[in-house]
């Protein structure tokens, strides 16, 4: 597997390409819907590895709180993962850019950021929000990602360790080519 890593702060960032499903972090972000009740994409294949804990609290967050608006977050526990919380994060659906889309992109990664801080998790994972079903293009929302998460470690010195997870081939490329703009990107064997 290949993967990048570089230091921001006291913060490492790494990129693979894989599962976030199967990544032994303490909570992965999950780019779910509004509902908060599953779909396709990785938000499916969470709530399918996580079983049915993790749709039972959505359940319950979302008859408190009703549906939740792109941008925000909210936190579960992680059910069967191998990660002890899931970061529920909405990112925008893409209109063509002039609605305010990257704000709410950003916006999803540093409230997920937020709440891991509070929620003391040193090691987070991210997968791609919005690049499936919602539509954002791959290139714009990996440099909103990137810049976002490294404007938080550069700020916060937190979390210990932020990981952005790709599942194709296409996409590590691409998100390879942001990551790499710093001279202190490093591959890792």
């Amino acid at each position: 597997m290949d993967a990048l890593r570089k230091t921001v702060r006291k913060t490492l960032l790494r990129l693979i390409q894989g599962d976030i499903t199967q990544l032994d972090v303490e909570a992965i972000v999950n780019a779910a819907n509004s509902g908060l009740m599953g779909g396709g994409g990785v938000d499916g294949a969470i709530h399918r590895a996580g079983g049915p804990q993790i749709l039972e609290e959505c359940r319950l967050i979302r008859a408190e709180r009703g549906a939740l608006p792109p941008g925000e977050a909210i936190v579960t526990s992680g059910g069967r993962l191998p990660a002890r919380l899931v970061i529920h994060a909405v990112g925008p659906i893409w209109r063509g850019g002039a609605y305010g889309e990257d704000r709410l992109l950003e916006s999803a990664y540093s409230n997920s950021l937020r709440l891991a801080v509070e929620n003391d998790v040193g090691t987070i994972a991210f997968p791609s929000i919005s690049t499936g079903a919602y539509g954002f293009p791959v290139e714009r929302a990996s440099h909103v990602a990137l810049e976002t998460v490294e404007r938080f470690a550069e700020t916060r010195g937190k979390p210990r360790e932020v990981w952005f997870v790709v599942f194709s081939q296409h996409d590590f490329r691409v998100y390879a080519r942001f990551f790499q703009s710093e001279p202190r990107a490093e591959t890792e064997p």
